[in-house]
């Protein structure tokens, strides 16, 4: 049987694409997707969620807003440098002919979680504000979380946003804080195996052959391929939000280490900053699994042979 899963997203370029790969995959059975503030505004990560889901034709998949800003410092930058100023590198996608679920995001991913016949992965690839907000609020929701994985964070690559800071963990820090000290089962997929999976020129062809959503995909990507030549001297995309989408899909696709990890929140410099204790494995119930060692070929072509297969199945 498909594991229920449930995407809190800020789209944003990335996550167009792990909401794509999530639809594209059969071991997965997406039930919802939450939008939160993030790399644009939380107006616009929402319309643009509905818009992804429907260029599928999934439009059936809910979508409910969350957060529209961070629990206590007010997060007033955005992202959209890197893509675009509406979050999809200037691709216009047709609009959805549903309705966003009236009511927030915890309300809805709380019912979802509740009513699951089994426990539910929930693949949180924007700010953590969202799910911050249902532990506090929904703890006995939040306990039907069979494994909760998420992007953000780094164990020894530093920052993309600041020297220290991953983008996500940066925009609230203390929602960060609060999640990884749980003690729900957790992966952590941060800058060490997303930064050397990269999508190439090659791949990204493949996809856009193959059809009108994966042609359009294509088209979506460009603004990050050029972002991520600037940035980090690469040729391609870097697979932040799929890559964690892919172990959201098939657990176990990144090697990982049972971590304490905590989240500086002070108002310095280190900001936003993942401290994982990589002296030993830790045993304490608050732990999390920090995903260490990616296969990158693998994991590109997983992406590219799924995106390519729906894309085909769309016409």
């Amino acid at each position: 049987m498909a594991t229920p899963l449930v995407i809190d997203t800020d789209p944003g370029i990335d996550d167009a694409l792990a909401i794509l790969l999530a639809l594209a995959s059969p071991e997965v059975d997406l039930r919802l997707v939450t939008t939160v503030h993030g790399n644009v505004e939380l107006a616009q990560t929402t319309d643009n969620a509905l818009r992804v889901l429907h260029l599928a034709g999934r439009s059936d998949v809910p979508v409910a807003a969350g957060a529209r800003d961070s629990l206590v410092y007010r997060q007033p930058e955005r992202a959209g440098h890197v893509h675009g100023e509406t979050g999809l590198g200037g691709v216009r996608l047709a609009a959805s002919p549903a309705a966003p679920d009236p009511r927030p995001a915890v309300v809805s991913l709380a019912e979802v979680l509740l009513a699951a016949e089994a426990p539910v992965t929930v693949a949180a690839i924007g700010p953590w504000t969202n799910v911050a907000l249902l532990l506090a609020t929904y703890p006995e929701a939040a306990e039907r979380i069979g494994r909760l994985v998420l992007m953000g964070g780094s164990a020894a690559r530093g920052g993309n946003v600041t020297a220290a800071a991953e983008f996500n963990v940066w925009a609230d820090p203390e929602a960060a804080q609060r999640v990884l000290g749980s003690g729900v089962p957790t992966v952590l997929v941060g800058l060490d195996v997303t930064l050397p999976t990269v999508l190439d020129d090659d791949g990204i062809a493949r996809f856009a052959a193959a059809g009108p959503v994966g042609a359009t995909a294509a088209a979506i990507l460009q603004q990050y391929v050029d972002h991520a030549r600037t940035s980090y001297g690469t040729s391609g995309v870097v697979l932040h939000d799929a890559l964690a989408l892919t172990e959201a899909i098939v657990p176990g696709t990144l090697g990982t280490v049972r971590r304490d990890v905590v989240v500086d929140t002070t108002l310095g410099a280190g900001r936003g900053q993942t401290l994982v204790d990589r002296r030993a494995v830790s045993d304490s119930p608050t732990a999390v699994e920090v995903a260490e060692t990616v296969d990158s070929a693998a994991a590109v072509e997983f992406l590219v042979g799924r995106i390519e297969a729906l894309a085909r199945s769309a016409g």
